[in-house]
């Protein structure tokens, strides 16, 4: 590899080339200080301070800014013990809602890349752009140091990447060089590059298992790469097996695409804007159904039903109300929403209408009560005997909305 002296920031050496950068495709990519860098993103005025995000005095440390760091704060470090090393810190709350939507930008931004995401946290992904090069005109090491520039601009925060031939190597890689590092482990180095490493080093060595392979004379993963197989496993069990393929840089694992569902809605634009309570009810039955049918396909139930409306003048309102059970049940979505529609929508002239999930979890065999305290298993029966018509003749060939229509009034 090829480095420049040093970089004029931080005194740093840096890769400027490399024999394998524009081959290698397995990527690692982690947001750098994330909670606090959200929030020094927000707070423009905090951005050159020491940042502490956490709880109050009993609490502990959930995030600190490089700043902070160099107090000698870290993660999960009780907040007495942060304070009294960094007593001019910033302390916030965390805002996990906040987070949690900068964490989903970033990810969009990854699967626009690749179908093949493993997130491993909020802030967080393995990357396999594998075959990409072809679809974004450069090879991924190019296509990923655009979006290092695309997470920095579009969401605020910064992030560092690891590029490997494998996970284990992409995610030490993603370490060497933060913040905002881009760091390369080619084939050729791998053994020579871990030899030199800790165990701890090694995903699954934690304290205790490295005070134990410390107490039998093992610190370095260049150690275990000159130990037997057998050996370690005997002396490991299962763990030693790991120990030992990893040790060499062999890991095997594929990215896994994990894509979670938050959420499952469905909505409907008016071509005239409605302010017909009766017109608007129809609407979300329809909607009821249609977003119903997408949960019962993915086996989900949902503890919160959401709905949304968009008046006239573009103004969107939300409202959620939680049931007792989660449920996938079109009725259940109906009722819920139901009810908000007639608190909100009267009076109004509305544009869109929109009915959701979330709060999802996998079915459960157990029925629940409606809220109208209708048998929630005989409506089941009924939305799957409509189900399996639909599935056959087609979604026009059954109904029920008249039915609920007639109850209604």
């Amino acid at each position: 590899m090829t480095q420049a002296s040093r970089c004029g920031a931080c005194g740093e050496a840096r890769i400027i080339s490399h024999p394998e950068l524009f081959t290698l495709s397995v990527a690692h990519l982690d947001c750098d200080a994330f909670y606090a860098a959200i929030e020094k993103r927000d707070n423009p005025d905090i951005a050159d301070k020491p940042v502490i995000v956490g709880g109050e005095v009993r609490g502990v440390v959930s995030a600190a800014c490089y700043i902070a760091r160099t107090y000698g704060v870290r993660s999960a470090m009780p907040m007495f013990k942060a304070l009294k090393a960094c007593p001019n810190a910033v302390v916030i709350k965390p805002n996990m809602a906040k987070y949690v939507e900068a964490g989903r930008a970033v990810r969009q931004l990854m699967f626009e890349l690749t179908p093949l995401v493993e997130p491993l946290s909020i802030d967080e992904a393995f990357m396999d752009l594998t075959g990409a090069t072809r679809l974004h005109g450069a090879p991924p090491a190019i296509t990923l140091a655009r979006l290092q520039r695309r997470v920095e601009e579009e969401i605020g925060v910064t992030a560092s990447i690891g590029l490997s031939h494998n996970k284990f190597l992409a995610k030490i890689a993603s370490d060497l060089d933060k913040p905002r590092g881009l760091a390369v482990i080619g084939k050729a180095e791998t053994k020579e590059f871990l030899a030199r490493q800790p165990v701890t080093k090694i995903w699954g060595v934690g304290k205790t298992m490295a005070t134990k392979l410390q107490a039998d004379g093992i610190a370095t993963i260049g150690q275990l790469q000159t130990m037997n197989q057998g050996v370690l496993v005997k002396k490991y069990g299962e763990l030693g097996l790991r120990l030992g393929r990893l040790s060499q840089g062999d890991d095997r694992r594929s990215v896994k695409p994990q894509r979670e569902t938050k959420s499952v809605s469905s909505e409907t634009t008016f071509n005239t804007d409605l302010t017909d309570l009766s017109a608007l009810e129809d609407h979300l039955w329809r909607l009821s159904e249609k977003v119903s049918a997408r949960m019962k396909h993915k086996d989900l139930e949902g503890r919160v039903i959401t709905l949304k409306l968009k008046s006239h003048d573009f103004k969107t309102i939300t409202r959620r109300r939680t049931l007792d059970k989660p449920s996938n049940l079109a009725r259940t979505a109906f009722s819920a929403a139901r009810e908000m529609l007639s608190e909100t929508a009267p009076g109004k002239a509305w544009r869109l209408i929109g009915v959701g999930f979330s709060s999802l979890s996998q079915s459960s065999e157990t029925p629940m009560a409606d809220l109208f305290g209708d048998d929630e298993e005989k409506i089941a029966a009924q939305e799957k005997a409509i189900d399996k018509i639909r599935a056959k003749f087609g979604d026009n060939a059954i109904g029920a909305g008249r039915a609920l229509r007639k109850r209604r009034n």
